[in-house]
């Protein structure tokens, strides 16, 4: 019986990911510019990082870490996966990361922790491995995305079923994020908001991208039954009526949170306890208000 705590049938998102280990060739591009956009945070910095973590990089994250001279280890929750990436990589499960106290210098998540069922639980575990000032970077999509689709299907279920089964993942808001970063312990968090520009001729090509990603429906209250025949066109039907824009293609944004964040560590700057500051909030407006 599946856990009704659970948001998250993991092992339909193992089955999935299995599955796209196959198809991932068609949607490389649209993962390799998320990962690049992820990754050109790393610019900013001056500081190296020798060893990284890859999480559920399903290819698109090991060339540009390998490029800033990064050694990798590459992890997956689906076995096929795993076994793509070069090595050194294992399958794992991001809600059980096997690995050590302090043994990466960065983690790398590109679009790998929204099946997660214990995100906190899944940040702190990171925050474990990292060393002290070791980075967390990484990218999750967020609210809006897909709410049209996701409206279009439940309003077309509703209208053949008279009942709505969920299709589509429960995104987080982009505000949550950051409380998610400092519930696990994390320094430093800073939440960035990237939307990539995404377009298709039909409904059925996002369906079938989504599916090569190994994005199908893993929510653990879903509907196991097969649906009705009519289901999917009607609300593609609705969805290309709805969004279509005037040159025929129909907008279809993904709007990601980057989130980057540090494993605590006491070099770093430390926010001054009560009573610690030089300068009265009053000696400051008054300066403030004196004439120049």
């Amino acid at each position: 019986m599946q856990n009704e705590h659970l948001t998250f049938d993991r092992k339909a998102v193992r089955l999935h990911r299995d599955r796209a280990a196959s198809t991932l060739g068609s949607v490389a591009d649209l993962l390799g510019e998320a990962a690049d956009r992820l990754l050109e945070r790393l610019d900013d910095l001056t500081r190296t990082f020798p060893l990284a973590l890859d999480i559920g990089g399903r290819g698109a994250t090991y060339p540009g870490l390998r490029a800033r001279g990064i050694d990798i280890i590459s992890c997956d929750f689906s076995p096929k996966l795993a076994r793509q990436a070069p090595p050194p990589s294992v399958c794992v499960d991001e809600e059980f990361l096997p690995f050590g106290e302090h043994r990466f210098d960065l983690v790398v998540a590109n679009l790998s922790l929204h099946w997660v069922n214990d995100l906190p639980g899944t940040f702190a575990q990171i925050r474990h491995i990292l060393k002290p000032d070791g980075l967390f970077l990484a990218s999750i999509p967020v609210l809006p995305t897909l709410s049209g689709l996701r409206e279009c299907l439940s309003e077309a279920e509703l209208a053949i079923s008279g009942g709505v089964s969920p299709r589509i993942s429960p995104f987080p808001a982009l505000r949550d994020c950051a409380s998610l970063l400092q519930r696990a312990g994390f320094a430093l968090p800073v939440v960035d908001a990237e939307t990539m520009d995404i377009r298709y001729r039909s409904g059925l090509a996002l369906l079938r991208d989504l599916r090569a990603a190994g994005e199908g429906n893993a929510v653990a209250l879903r509907d196991r039954r097969t649906p009705p025949a009519s289901l999917f066109p009607a609300a593609l039907s609705l969805f290309e009526d709805r969004h279509a824009g005037p040159d025929g293609t129909i907008a279809t944004p993904l709007h990601m949170a980057i989130l980057s964040a540090w494993a605590p560590a006491p070099s770093q700057p430390q926010p001054l306890a009560p009573g610690q500051f030089t300068t009265s909030l009053k000696d400051a407006l008054e300066d403030n208000n004196t004439p120049t």
